[in-house]
């Protein structure tokens, strides 16, 4: 797994110049970077099974789901939390006890710029992608600095400590 601490930036920029040059963030659309990998879980899920989840396809969160809509999120930091350091019993939590939400979602069709000034106001890294309501993707800080390093120092804000 990528984390925020392991990207090089020079290395980001010669890739992107690489890629076919360095794309303005105004010009590139939220669909265009996004990830469609992600996994859902839904509400009854037991925090056991969630858990389960993220081990098995070394992610660092799940989208809670309700009839087919994200309601929710839950990362690896809810779980040590809100379950861990709680001492809750992982089989009887279910998912909506340990969720995240409201969910801050974005249009598939927004631009990567609005997706940035969503995620620094709400101070998240992982932006739920929606079309008409439903799940198609999910952008990341990191997928951002990979592919727009001209949001790098934007998206660097996003990882400093607010404390």
């Amino acid at each position: 797994m990528l984390s925020w601490e392991m990207i090089n930036k020079e290395e980001v920029l010669f890739r992107c110049k690489f890629d076919g040059g360095i794309r303005l963030a105004s010009n590139v659309l939220v669909e265009n970077v996004m990830s469609r990998n992600y996994r859902v879980v839904r509400m009854d899920t037991s925090a056991q099974e969630v858990v389960a989840t993220m081990n098995k396809y070394d992610v660092d969160f799940v989208i809670v789901v309700q009839s087919g809509r994200p309601v929710g999120m839950i990362t690896a930091r809810d779980v040590l939390v809100r379950l861990v350091e709680q001492c809750l019993a992982p089989r009887a939590v279910t998912a909506r006890e340990i969720l995240t939400s409201p969910l801050v979602t974005i249009n598939r069709t927004a631009t990567v710029e609005e997706a940035v000034q969503l995620m620094k106001r709400w101070r998240i890294k992982k932006l739920p992608v929606v079309e008409e309501d439903l799940l198609v993707g999910v952008v990341t800080d990191v997928d951002i600095a990979f592919k727009v390093p001209t949001m790098l120092s934007a998206v660097e804000e996003l990882c400093r400590p607010t404390r």
